[in-house]
């Protein structure tokens, strides 16, 4: 019975940690879309009637200023505006400076060693992982993902002699775990190719 209630309750967590960001987003997009309803009404008679105009120039609205905050924040500028946000509001958030860690690794913008691919030994064997952050005496602490849902799993603090740091993409360990462990081999190469190189 507690091995069906433990069940439950990990694919339970894991349904949530996908669909509440989705989720989340979609209110996000709404209310702002609502919000900016009255600025394009006097666009609406540019669109046929049978055209929802003021969902559609909403819409596009939204996507238009998401866009120019993109470009925005890439300038030296935005950047430093983005980094005194970050600073003085989200780093009080939770949670919040691991997962910014994890959609830079998303969008490939690898800026730290968080979330960092590896392969990590548990007792008599390897398994995916991925380090979150170094300890001031050398440990890591990694998170070793479920599987097939990375984003669920267990964290360990290991020593430097257990945690293998691989130079492959974040997207590439992450199928990995989500396809069951279909090509780890490529993982375990990358392990031993690192290990290689130390040697020389």
């Amino acid at each position: 019975m507690k091995k069906i209630s433990e069940f439950v309750v990990s694919r339970l967590v894991a349904g949530v940690l996908v669909v509440a960001p989705i989720y989340l987003a979609a209110l996000l997009l709404l209310r702002a879309m609502k919000s900016l309803a009255d600025l394009v009404k006097p666009f609406e008679t540019l669109l046929p009637k049978w055209i929802p105009a003021e969902h559609v120039l909403s819409l596009l609205l939204v996507l238009a200023i998401c866009f120019l905050i993109g470009i925005a924040v890439r300038t030296a500028t935005g950047r430093a505006a983005r980094e005194r946000i970050e600073d003085s509001l989200f780093q009080r958030i939770p949670g919040y400076s691991l997962f910014r860690s994890l959609t830079q690794r998303l969008a490939g913008e690898e800026r730290d060693a968080a979330w960092t691919p590896a392969l990590a030994e548990i007792e008599e064997a390897l398994v995916p992982a991925f380090i979150i952050e170094e300890l001031d005496d050398g440990r890591f602490t990694v998170f070793i993902p479920s599987v097939p849902t990375p984003l669920a799993g267990s964290i360990y603090i290991l020593t430097p002699d257990r945690v293998h740091p691989l130079s492959i993409p974040f997207t590439q360990a992450i199928k990995a775990v989500s396809r069951w462990g279909s090509g780890s081999k490529d993982l375990v190469a990358a392990m031993e190719a690192k290990g290689n190189l130390n040697r020389r």
